[in-house]
């Protein structure tokens, strides 16, 4: 009795820190189905300018720095238009999975950042990041709808979508944050 009593104080512990430090930025994360597709809305705040939101959002090489991304670099540049390739690794139920995808971003800075999947694993990818700048932080609002190209049932797809995600979030928000103490020299 007194172990099962001692694991779920370590539970209850464990969960409430968990609940802590995404509560650090204020970080939602929304998941729901639509038919195959899934609709993904996350927000989180960090206390940067939007400049440095903006140069953070864009810096597609840096995102090789995220939780699940092996490699990000940029396949050509025009005008507005970038285009880049990205290689995602995660695991759902200790199987390995990579995700590659060449998304078309159309920037337009300080306000927001559309893209879209043109070639890639996934069936469907497309949506966008929006930046609003409060007094002293910046919102990252990301709105998606993705279509998984996989023979693993919807269910634990969205399961692991959910934590994925969350996690991947909170890491951009940790590394979002850090930007205040080196902002870009074109903030400055």
């Amino acid at each position: 009795m007194k172990q099962l009593l001692y694991l779920f104080l370590i539970a209850s512990c464990s969960i409430s820190l968990a609940q802590e430090s995404s509560s650090a930025y204020d970080l939602k994360v929304a998941v729901t189905r639509v038919g195959d597709r899934f609709q993904v809305s996350a927000s989180y705040e960090v206390p940067i300018t939007l400049c440095e939101a903006s140069t953070f959002i864009t810096d597609y090489g840096g995102a090789k720095n995220l939780p699940g991304v092996v490699d990000s670099k940029v396949l050509s540049r025009s005008g507005n238009k970038v285009k880049v390739a990205r290689l995602l690794e995660e695991r759902i139920l200790f199987i390995p999975l990579e995700i590659r995808s060449e998304l078309e971003y159309v920037e337009f800075p300080n306000k927001i950042l559309l893209f879209e999947q043109f070639s890639g694993d996934t069936k469907y990818y497309k949506g966008s990041w929006r930046l609003f700048s409060e007094k002293d932080f910046t919102t990252f609002k990301y709105d998606a709808h993705i279509e998984p190209n996989s023979l693993v049932p919807s269910a634990v797809i969205e399961y692991f979508i959910k934590n994925i995600l969350r996690r991947q979030f909170e890491s951009m928000a940790e590394v979002a944050s850090l930007k205040k103490s080196t902002p870009p020299k074109t903030c400055r």
